[in-house]
């Protein structure tokens, strides 16, 4: 089976590597690459992907619902792989409102405009919304054992912590409207492409 993809943050060091590994393993998918090109995105990343049919690059904000519903619309997309986030920790501590900007209110812009294009009709799309959150969303404690406050998730203050909440975001958007999420977490990586202070 094909599937349509759209992948976001898909110029940054995780997101560029997941599309050189998609498009090898499934040369007949269709490849949407969307990113903003901030300071961990860049273009070049992709270039080996330029000139292949199935490919294709969008420069825009995931915060722009409009584009993204319209682009699900025109592309037909079924699979949304959502990497674009803001995580330089050092970042988040002098400019958190970027944070905010990019990885709540641009993850619930992708959210709205999935929705309404997969579910909003009178037959939904069979679709997947795959969020990729961080190895630093969430304390290690095991369920049964009792929080102290320094263990709780909630007690993480950096802006960059947020990626806990949006987890709870993503799923949320499965319990009450139906949309059909998947969430992973990864470790801390590093490779091709890697940006050098991240």
């Amino acid at each position: 089976m094909t599937r349509r993809l759209l992948v976001t943050g898909a110029a940054g060091f995780i997101g560029a590597n997941f599309c050189h590994y998609w498009h090898a393993r499934h040369p007949g998918d269709r490849l949407v690459a969307y990113d903003a090109l901030t300071y961990a995105g860049n273009r070049a990343n992709l270039r080996a992907l330029d000139g292949v049919d199935t490919f294709r690059f969008v420069h825009a904000d995931i915060a722009d619902t409009a584009c993204v519903a319209g682009l699900l619309r025109e592309e037909a997309i079924d699979t949304i792989v959502h990497f674009a986030a803001e995580s330089h920790v050092d970042r988040s501590i002098d400019g958190p409102d970027a944070f905010i900007a990019t990885n709540v209110v641009g993850t619930h812009s992708l959210l709205k405009a999935a929705r309404e294009v997969w579910l909003g009709g009178t037959s939904p799309v069979d679709h997947r919304f795959h969020h990729v959150s961080t190895t630093r969303s969430s304390a290690r404690s095991s369920p049964m054992r009792r929080l102290s406050p320094r263990r709780s998730p909630t007690h993480r203050t950096r802006p960059i912590r947020q990626q806990g909440g949006l987890r709870l975001l993503v799923r949320a958007y499965h319990h009450t409207y139906g949309l059909q999420v998947t969430t992973s977490n990864c470790s801390n990586n590093y490779g091709p492409w890697h940006f050098p202070r991240s």
